[in-house]
């Protein structure tokens, strides 16, 4: 059943950046007004861990859910659960080969630009299928009538996946899994993967964690991909540290990576073809020693909250003393780490000021005397839309949650799943 509200969005800004010699990026003031109001509609609930959306123009939405599956909602409300986890029951078929451990699962999902004519979409999920397991990208063939998938292919099959526990906050198997899938505007496939707390992952050439892919439909390298030499040539940015949001500049056709930080800084990057992300937790480094479990990612005091300027001067998302010509990120988080999980771009003149303004999730840590978080960043580029202007926090009409995923939809509305298992519907206007 769906529920409705309003409430004029008011936000009060937040303070002026602080530690900007920690980042390279142009100061900026969280001071930004809301000026739409906003209202919200359910449109699922009771959800397993929902993780991602993809809209047709007729408003009918594939879903995942971490844990359970694959499902289509169509435009009349009927939802269709098309491939399941595991064993999961009630889907139409299953993948027996895929589960869900820790933050690995069923992730990211995307319709493919040309579906009209080929039916084709793209999943990535979890798979035991091979030893270690590894992360999937495949593709199905959905029926005409949005009942059942066929003809999977497994374009991407070894995206590395954390088989063992490790000594580290949130060390389980699983960690660090990416996932997001999107299309650009000239049809590229991208694939965001995470460093599965191995410190040797994110500036290796040949293993697939802790980059962006960037490949044509069958998961060939698109020919314009210029990593360094020796690297995979579907390399299209590296040394990440776990990203799960990347979007598309409506102007300038940017890929624009969302990235989780190490108890401080959250990034949000305008991503270079090549690129370096800078992010480097290998031991005996950059003036470190030995870490637990040979990954430095949470040091120092990985258990105990300190500064997070002081963390992020010895441990560092961006490592320029290392990597000097790193992607400089234009955001920070205010120098927080706080769940910055997904992100898209906002459309249509009913969003008045933020037509064309990026949007992020952010989930909520709340570790070490970190602000929770658990809200939507509207972020305003400045002129040339290299850097950010402001941000403002969006009021939302309804309980705040862990903003797993926001995608516009067809309908000119902001799509949001939260863990706890709603998908909401945020429509601009009274």
């Amino acid at each position: 059943m769906a529920h409705y509200t309003s409430i004029s969005a008011l936000s009060v800004g937040a303070a002026l950046l602080a530690g900007t010699a920690l980042l390279p990026a142009s100061a900026f003031a969280q001071n930004g007004m809301n000026t739409t109001s906003l209202q919200y509609e359910v449109v699922l609930e009771g959800l397993n861990e929902p993780w991602d959306m993809a809209f047709l123009d007729d408003g009918t939405m594939l879903f995942t859910e971490k844990c359970s599956g694959l499902s289509v909602r169509l435009p009349d409300g009927s939802v269709n659960a098309l491939y399941g986890v595991g064993e999961t029951a009630g889907y139409a078929s299953n993948g027996a080969d895929l589960f869900c451990e820790g933050q690995a699962g069923m992730m990211g999902v995307a319709f493919d630009p040309d579906f009209a004519d080929n039916r084709r979409i793209y999943v990535y999920s979890t798979s035991n299928m091979s030893d270690p397991h590894t992360n999937r990208l495949m593709r199905f063939t959905l029926s005409e009538d949005f009942t059942a998938v066929s003809d999977r292919t497994d374009i991407v099959d070894d995206v590395p996946y954390k088989m063992a526990a490790s000594d580290h906050p949130f060390g389980g198997p699983g960690a660090h899994n990416g996932g997001r899938v999107r299309f650009d505007a000239n049809g590229h496939l991208f694939l965001t993967t995470g460093d599965t707390h191995n410190g040797e992952v994110p500036q290796s050439p040949t293993k697939m964690g802790s980059k962006v892919l960037r490949m044509d439909t069958d998961g060939k390298a698109i020919a314009e991909n210029s990593p360094p030499d020796g690297f995979d040539a579907r390399t299209y940015t590296y040394g990440h540290r776990n990203v799960q949001g990347i979007a598309f500049h409506p102007e300038t056709g940017a890929a624009i990576a969302a990235e989780h930080g190490p108890w401080h800084s959250d990034e949000i990057t305008i991503l270079e073809n090549g690129g370096n992300a800078g992010w480097d937790p290998r031991p005996n480094m950059a003036g470190r020693g030995d870490c637990p479990d040979n990954y430095c990612g949470y040091s120092p005091n990985q258990e105990t909250g300190m500064n997070r300027y002081e963390r992020a001067a010895s441990m560092p998302m961006t490592d320029f003393d290392t990597y000097p010509d790193a992607m400089a990120p234009i955001w920070n988080n205010n120098g927080w780490s706080q769940g910055t999980s997904s992100a898209a771009f906002l459309e249509g003149e009913a969003w008045g000021d933020w037509n064309g303004a990026m949007v992020v999730g952010i989930m909520g840590i709340g570790f070490g005397g970190t602000p929770i978080g658990q809200r939507i960043d509207v972020i305003m580029f400045n002129d040339d839309n290299t850097d950010v202007e402001d941000v403002t926090e969006m009021t939302l009409p309804m309980e705040s949650g862990r903003f797993r995923s926001v995608v516009m939809g067809p309908d000119g509305s902001l799509y949001t799943a939260i863990d706890e298992g709603e998908i909401y519907k945020l429509t601009p206007g009274g």
